[in-house]
């Protein structure tokens, strides 16, 4: 018989990062904030392939769109990529050690921020720089912590005599 995995955990952390993605920050620090979902995204895909997947990504990619008031499905497609990216490697990713995990995690972190830098040139909006490049860099410093949080919650998911604290 199969063990049934419960999904809230999965669901919880994603309403999280969508609200910590619209949290008001101060003007300065609001171009250093790490992308949460996608890092969430990212763990979920790759831990649970067969639960959290593309359509997940794509439906909170549009949440987000709809909740920061930027182009209707650019993050829904950026995030989308990363999650497919994510699914298909997941085998391979999964193993490494932490730091060339983390290098994986920039390299998707990246071509995330790249398909926004591209369908905001195509919408003409303007380019803000090298500030495109900070939520990349804090959410590749932020990622070893986000994974542990993660793996705490996936462990209490999966065994179920075990309390989160």
């Amino acid at each position: 018989m199969p063990r049934s995995v419960k999904l809230w955990p999965a669901i919880a952390s994603l309403l999280v990062a969508l609200m910590l993605e619209v949290l008001p920050l101060p003007e300065m620090l609001n171009s250093w904030r790490p992308p949460f979902l996608t890092l969430v995204l990212i763990y979920w895909c790759m831990m649970w392939p067969n639960k959290i997947g593309v359509i997940t990504a794509f439906f909170s990619g549009l949440a987000l769109d709809v909740l920061c008031g930027s182009l209707l499905g650019e993050n829904a497609l950026a995030l989308s990529l990363v999650a497919f990216l994510t699914s298909r490697f997941y085998l391979q990713i999964r193993i490494f050690p932490l730091l060339q995990l983390t290098a994986s995690v920039f390299a998707l972190l990246a071509v995330s921020s790249f398909i926004r830098f591209w369908i905001d040139g195509i919408a003409g909006l303007p380019s803000t720089g090298f500030g495109r490049a900070l939520p990349v860099i804090t959410g590749t410093l932020l990622w070893p912590f986000v994974m542990g949080l993660m793996d705490r919650l996936r462990y209490v998911a999966e065994n179920r005599k075990s309390s989160l604290l």
